[in-house]
């Protein structure tokens, strides 16, 4: 159940990077998001597939988790651990 969890955020960060869609879009808003200038350059430039760019450093520095959690996600982790009974 935690996997899906993970799973759930690399999935949503894919969501992102495709809709961006062009270098000068990615570029912008990874900047806005806190991302260091050449690992935005870099990574928006990359031929590498969405699915295998949401794994990398520049998406996870600039959509942290935490941001997600303001957009609104919840965590199934906490959800499950609430569930299971260990808090």
């Amino acid at each position: 159940m935690p996997g899906i969890d993970d799973w759930i955020r690399r999935r949503l960060r894919m969501c992102y990077w495709k809709q961006w869609r062009y270098v000068r879009t990615k570029v912008r808003h990874l900047l806005a998001l806190g991302t260091y200038k050449r690992q935005a350059l870099l990574t928006a430039i990359s031929s590498k597939s969405d699915r295998r760019l949401s794994k990398i450093l520049a998406t996870h520095s600039g959509m942290t988790n935490d941001g997600l959690k303001q957009q609104g996600l919840i965590s199934f982790r906490d959800l499950w651990v609430k569930a299971q009974g260990y808090v």
